[in-house]
């Protein structure tokens, strides 16, 4: 019971500020501005790990390394973390990989969450700046999709495509997951 707890709290925690970490990497990527909600939450979330990694670690183009390699770090110590409470031995070897796989879940997870509230919004025909900016994050995965599949009624079906999807992806990550523990 423990286990769970801690595994739990670890996992909100770390999910967080992974995502939060991921999050302002792709906005930069995407030019999305910060100066709104969701930009000053992630800068928040974010400023104490990428700002010491940054004086470091510089930019590769439009590429934001520092944010990256934060990430990686939060689910390498969230691991590390429950290697720790475990108690598993000689597992440690697998802390790399289990924090690349948490590292990829998160990115799909928090794709997931940004395309049900685009969803919900939608529906709700709600302008603002939040709107706007889940809308501008949300299409470039939505573009491709959109092309494929015409509105069914007036209704955009592509962000259920695209859930349904990554819905797939997060099952075979699992998979893949299990494969690489057990092997």
């Amino acid at each position: 019971m423990l286990y769970q707890i801690a595994s739990f709290l670890l996992d909100v925690i770390g999910g967080l500020l992974t995502g939060a970490c991921l999050l302002r990497l792709y906005m930069q990527w995407q030019r999305v501005p910060f100066s709104n909600p969701i930009g000053g939450l992630v800068f928040a979330l974010t400023d104490w790990l990428v700002m010491p990694l940054r004086r470091v670690i510089p930019p590769m183009g439009r590429w934001d390394v520092s944010s990256v390699v934060a990430a990686g770090l939060l689910q390498l110590v969230q691991y590390f973390l429950l290697w720790l409470i475990l108690g598993a031995g000689s597992a440690w070897a697998w802390l790399p990989w289990l924090a690349l796989f948490g590292l990829v879940r998160v990115a799909i997870s928090g794709l997931i969450g940004l395309l049900i509230v685009y969803a919900v919004m939608s529906w709700m025909q709600a302008r603002s700046p939040l709107s706007d900016v889940v809308a501008r994050l949300c299409q470039p995965v939505l573009r491709p999709v959109q092309r494929v599949i015409p509105l069914v009624g007036g209704v955009d079906l592509s962000p259920l495509v695209v859930l349904v999807v990554l819905q797939v992806a997060m099952i075979v990550l699992g998979h893949l997951q299990a494969a690489v523990l057990q092997g």
